[in-house]
């Protein structure tokens, strides 16, 4: 088994490009402590000849992951090839699983995939300090949450946020 030290982020390629690479922008300035292990940096000589192709580079990827991040736009629950596969790939291998709101909405709307409402996820918002909070601390809350069987999703209440001055 491989050694799980990725992030493997998960987005619309087509409308939420900008916020993904704001993401390794972030983890790319060196005046600043946010980190992302980019799970997208394995295999990047893509083969994208066919569907299973495709998803098999993904498996690797998702092997080498120790979190899921999804980025959630305007169209992303109506993503059903990759995005929803990936989705149930991450709950299907108990990865913890980080729901970022490009809205920037703290909680669940009408925006999140459905696949999430109903299992252990955390929702957030788009906004660094937010994402690196989550990545820090929600791995281990997630295996406390999955041992006492409490399979839902999760957010920060007010004084989280304040406490992180946003």
């Amino acid at each position: 088994m491989a050694y799980r030290n990725k992030v493997y982020v998960a987005f619309d390629g087509d409308e939420d490009m900008s916020y993904y690479r704001m993401l390794t922008a972030w983890a790319a300035n060196t005046h600043n402590d946010f980190e992302l292990n980019n799970a997208h940096d394995l295999n990047k000589a893509y083969d994208s000849s066919s569907e299973e192709s495709i998803k098999r580079q993904l498996r690797s990827r998702f092997a080498n992951s120790k979190l899921f991040i999804i980025l959630v736009g305007q169209h992303t629950k109506n993503l059903r090839k990759f995005v929803k596969w990936e989705i149930e790939t991450a709950i299907r291998l108990e990865i913890p699983i980080i729901a970022v709101n490009l809205n920037g909405k703290r909680q669940a709307d009408n925006l999140m995939p459905t696949l999430l409402l109903n299992n252990l996820s955390l929702v957030i918002p788009y906004k660094e300090v937010a994402i690196k909070h989550a990545m820090d601390l929600w791995p281990d809350a997630d295996k406390v949450h999955r041992h006492n069987n409490e399979m839902t999703q999760f957010h920060y209440n007010d004084r989280v946020y304040e406490q992180l001055g946003i």
